[in-house]
C-alpha cells in the first residue's frame, strides 16, 4: 500500500524512479522528448564521412540545378531586384531528383549507397552558393556600371570604363568568393554551438530536410513537387502565351494600358507578369504596400511635378533616358533614398550585433568560461539528445583552423596582386587594408545573420529590398 501511494505520488509530480523489477523508468518528459526527437528516427542510421557525402550524383544534380536557379537570379536580378530565399527550394528538388533515381536503381538491385539527409543538404549547399554568386557577383548592377556604355552617359568619367568580359570576370569572382568561406570557417564553433544562434533561414532548410527523410517525409514531398510543377507549367505556358503578342518594346500584355491611356503616359498599368505575382506571394504585406505606396509617391506625384519643371531646372531638349534630365533626378533620388536606408539599417544592425556580443562575453565570463564546447564539465545536462548528437557530428569532420588562416592568407596574398592589375585604379593597398578589415565585419555579419537573418553584406536587409522598388 505504501509503495502504491509513493508511485502515485512520483507519477502525478511527472517522474518515476524504478520499475518492478528495480530498473530506472524515463519520466514524462523523457518520453515526451523522444517522441518529438528528431534524431531519435535516424539513430541507427550510420553518419557517412564527409568523403563519402561528396557523391558523383550530388554533384551531377547540384550542376543542373544551379544552371536552373542562376537564371532565376539573373532574370530576378534585372527585373524585380527583389530575391527570395531559394534554400528550401534547393533543398527539395535537390531530394526529389536524388530520391527518384535512388529509387529506381534500388529496383534494379543496383544501389550501392543509399541516399541520407547530409547529401541531400551537400546539394542544397552547392546550389545556394552558386546562385548566391550569380545574385552578390555584380552582374546585375556594379558590372554593368562599369560598362562603356554607361561611362559615355557621364562627362567626368567618359574614359574610366571596364567592358564586362567573362576572363576577368571569371578571374575576379575565383579571387574574391573564397576569402568568406576561410575567414567564417573558424568561427563555426563559436557562433553554432558556443553561441547556439539560430540561423533562421538555414534552421528552417535544416527541419525540412529532416522531414523529407523521415518515413512520412516522401510523401511530403512529392505533393510540394507536384505543387512547384503544376505552377511552373502555368507560369512557363502563359508566358509562351503572352510571347505571341509582343512585337517589341511597349508592346503586349506587359504594356497592357488596363488602368486608361492617361495613367499608362505615367507607368501605371497591369505588367501580367507571373514574376510578381510570384515574389509578391513571398514578401510580407508590408513590402507589398510599400512598393504600391513608392510606386504611387514617385510616378504619380514627384516625376510629373519634376517634368513640370522642364527648361527651368534641367534642358528641355534633351532624350527621355539622358541622365542631365529627368531620368537624372530618378536615379539620384532612388540611389540616395537606397543608400539612406541601407547605411541606417547597417549601422541598426551592426550596434545591436556588439551590444548583444558583449553581453553574451559578460555572461560567459561570468561563469569563467567563454566557449563552452562541453557542458558536461561544468555539471550542467539540460541540453536535449537532438542537440547532443547534433554537436557530436557537427564537430566530428571540420577543416582545421590553421588550414583557414593559411588559405585566407593566400588567397588574400593572390587578390592583392591581382585585382589591381583587372582594374588599373584600385591601388595595392587598397586591396591589403580591405582583407585585414574583412575578418572583423565577417565576425559582425556572422553574428548578425545567427540572431536576425540579416546580411551585412547587401545595403540592407532583404525584407527591405521591396521599399527601394517602389520609390
Amino acid at each position: 500500500m505504501e509503495r502504491n501511494g509513493r508511485d502515485d505520488i512520483e507519477v502525478e509530480n511527472g517522474y518515476d524512479l524504478e520499475d518492478d523489477h528495480g530498473h530506472r523508468k524515463k519520466d514524462k518528459k523523457e518520453e515526451q522528448e523522444e517522441e518529438l526527437s528528431v534524431e531519435r528516427i535516424f539513430e541507427n542510421q550510420e553518419v557517412p564521412s564527409w568523403r563519402n557525402q561528396l557523391t558523383l550524383r550530388a554533384f551531377v544534380v547540384s550542376f543542373v540545378l544551379s544552371i536552373l536557379f542562376t537564371v532565376i537570379v539573373m532574370k530576378l536580378n534585372l527585373t524585380t531586384g527583389i530575391l527570395p530565399s531559394l534554400n528550401i527550394s534547393a533543398g527539395l528538388l535537390g531530394f526529389f531528383f536524388i530520391k527518384t533515381w535512388t529509387k529506381f536503381l534500388e529496383k534494379s538491385g543496383l544501389l550501392k549507397q543509399p541516399f541520407t539527409r547530409q547529401e541531400n543538404t551537400v546539394i542544397q549547399t552547392c546550389v545556394v552558393a552558386s546562385s548566391g554568386i550569380a545574385n552578390s557577383g555584380g552582374f546585375g548592377n556594379y558590372l554593368f556600371g562599369m560598362s562603356e556604355t554607361v561611362a559615355k552617359q557621364s562627362t567626368e568619367y567618359r574614359d574610366a570604363f571596364k567592358n564586362p568580359s567573362l576572363s576577368w570576370m571569371i578571374g575576379f569572382l575565383f579571387v574574391v568568393s573564397f576569402l568568406g568561406l576561410f575567414s567564417v570557417v573558424p568561427l563555426r564553433k563559436v557562433m553554432i554551438v558556443d553561441f547556439k544562434l539560430t540561423y533562421p533561414s538555414g534552421t528552417a532548410t535544416g527541419h525540412l530536410i529532416n522531414s523529407f527523410h523521415t518515413p512520412t517525409g516522401a510523401k511530403l514531398a512529392k505533393k510540394q513537387v507536384r505543387v512547384l510543377g503544376k505552377f511552373f507549367s502555368f507560369s512557363f505556358l502563359w508566358g509562351f502565351f503572352q510571347w505571341f503578342y509582343t512585337a517589341g518594346d511597349g508592346c503586349g500584355f506587359a504594356e497592357f494600358p488596363s488602368l486608361g491611356l492617361k495613367a499608362y503616359e505615367n507607368k501605371f498599368f497591369f505588367d501580367f507578369s507571373a514574376t510578381y505575382v510570384g515574389v509578391g506571394m513571398i514578401c510580407p504585406y508590408i513590402i507589398n504596400i510599400s512598393v504600391l505606396l513608392g510606386g504611387i509617391l514617385s510616378w504619380g506625384l514627384m516625376w510629373p511635378l519634376i517634368d513640370t519643371k522642364k527648361g527651368d531646372w534641367y534642358p528641355a531638349d534633351l532624350k527621355p533616358g539622358s541622365l542631365h534630365g529627368l531620368q537624372g533626378y530618378k536615379v539620384f533620388i532612388a540611389t540616395a533614398l537606397i543608400l539612406g536606408d541601407g547605411l541606417d539599417n547597417f549601422f541598426k544592425v551592426l550596434s545591436r550585433t556588439l551590444v548583444a556580443l558583449f553581453s553574451q562575453l559578460r555572461g560567459r565570463n561570468a561563469i569563467g568560461a567563454l566557449l563552452i564546447a562541453d557542458r558536461s564539465s561544468l555539471g550542467i545536462s539540460s541540453i536535449s539528445y537532438d542537440e547532443q548528437r547534433r554537436n557530436q557530428f557537427f564537430l566530428k569532420d571540420q577543416i582545421p583552423t590553421w588550414f583557414a588562416v593559411a588559405g585566407y592568407v593566400a588567397i588574400a596574398a593572390i587578390s592583392t596582386a591581382t585585382v589591381p592589375r583587372i582594374f588599373p585604379e584600385l591601388k595595392w593597398y587598397y586591396i591589403l587594408v580591405i582583407h585585414i578589415i574583412a575578418p572583423a565585419l565577417a565576425f559582425c555579419n556572422a553574428y548578425g545573420c545567427g540572431l536576425t537573418d540579416w546580411s551585412l553584406v547587401k545595403s540592407k536587409p532583404e525584407e527591405n529590398r521591396g521599399k527601394e522598388q517602389g520609390f
